[in-house]
């Protein structure tokens, strides 16, 4: 091979990377602090999703990302249940610069993560003797986009005051 076109081929350490290791239930908790007398309720819950991200460094290129999903639904001011599932995963992702990285941890893996903790959450609820609750699907670039736009206007605002 010559010179020239050992040039052309990326190095391993330059290549992006992205690899699913391992995908799992991190902490799970159903609550139904009304029962059994919310069963004779007439079905019309409120029902709220409450949704966390966070990424943990495991190693170098190693990150686990943990999605909290957090449903909890009432009938009037009594809590038929609450649904919390920590859905996690591993993946190994490299050669990606810092934004593109966090783009990756904070909207490309919780968007894999979702359909796992959706049917977890699912299946708490019917297990709990409740009828079936399909979430809709999140839109987790759009969250990571307004995210990203909030840190950058305080980020912006942070330095004008500093240099007033």
């Amino acid at each position: 091979m010559s010179e020239a076109e050992a040039k052309k081929e990326p190095t391993a350490s330059s290549e992006k990377q992205f690899v699913i290791q391992k995908v799992y239930v991190r902490d799970i908790s159903f609550e139904t602090p009304n029962s059994p007398h919310i069963f004779q309720e007439k079905w019309e819950p409120e029902t709220n999703m409450q949704l966390g991200n966070k990424a943990v460094v495991l190693a170098e290129g190693v990150h686990e990302v943990i999605l909290s999903v957090t449903v909890t639904a009432k009938i009037g001011d009594k809590t038929a249940y609450l649904a919390e599932v920590q859905q996690s995963g591993i993946f190994n992702i490299s050669g990606y610069g810092q934004d593109e990285l966090a783009a990756m941890v904070g909207s490309y893996c919780p968007n894999i993560l979702f359909p796992f903790a959706r049917e977890t959450i699912a299946d708490l609820v019917t297990r709990g003797g409740f009828p079936q609750l399909l979430l809709s699907p999140v839109n987790f670039d759009a969250l990571y986009h307004e995210y990203a736009q909030q840190q950058k206007r305080q980020q912006e605002g942070g330095e004008s005051e500093v240099q007033h």
